[in-house]
């Protein structure tokens, strides 16, 4: 039964995997913007880690520094309590003194351990980020590539007059020669009434001249 579980679970995930590959042959920008909102998810979380290491770190740099300054006091505090010769008062002294003392050295290892792992921490951020941005340009490459892709399919669909052979769609010999049968009209118009002008003046100034030669 195990193993028939394990081959049905194997069987799932290869036609998972199946289907991501035959989506990516379609469609690799759509796949690639799944990917970069993933990555901008985690880019988002490690932003939101190193912050959070960051106000860590200057905790510790604070409680550590507290706790020297009350060292250093309950020292100073102990040496005149004993030179007065107040050995309770030199006996709790020194005892506070330890204890901050004790305090400020564990302080002082977290906050080493803490800066080490925020060096970490912003090396992988930056890490993400230079990733992240070598993702986008790959999207941009991808989206050039697949707009000449297209253009170029376009391009070739005009340009191949047998492609809409029959089908009463315009192509560009079509246009061509719609447009030399334009032309022609318009000359022929162009002609015809340059001529019809012409003519008429030409009848116009023989009426005046025979107007003349009357009178």
């Amino acid at each position: 039964m195990a193993n028939l579980f394990t081959r049905l679970k194997d069987s799932i995930a290869a036609d998972f995997h199946e289907l991501l590959d035959d989506k990516e042959k379609k469609n690799p920008i759509a796949l690639l913007n799944q990917y970069l909102r993933q990555c901008e998810v985690e880019v988002e979380k490690v932003r939101k880690l190193v912050e959070r290491q960051h106000s860590l770190k200057d905790q510790f740099t604070r409680e550590y520094r507290e706790a020297r300054e009350l060292s250093e006091k309950r020292k100073h505090q102990a040496e005149i309590a004993k030179q007065a010769g107040e050995n309770a008062l030199y006996e709790f002294a020194v005892q506070e003194q330890i204890a901050y003392e004790e305090r400020s050295n564990r302080l002082k290892e977290a906050l080493n351990s803490a800066s080490t792992h925020l060096v970490e921490l912003e090396k992988k951020y930056e890490e993400m980020k230079h990733k992240l941005k070598d993702m986008y340009i790959k999207r941009m490459e991808l989206m050039g590539r697949e707009n000449i892709a297209r253009a170029n399919q376009k391009i070739n669909q005009v340009l191949d007059s047998n492609k809409y052979a029959g089908n009463g769609s315009t192509n560009f010999e079509e246009m061509e020669n719609y447009l030399d049968r334009l032309e022609h009209q318009i000359n022929s118009s162009y002609h015809r009434n340059t001529i019809d002008a012409r003519i008429a003046q030409l009848e116009k100034d023989m009426k005046k001249e025979e107007t003349h030669s009357i009178s």
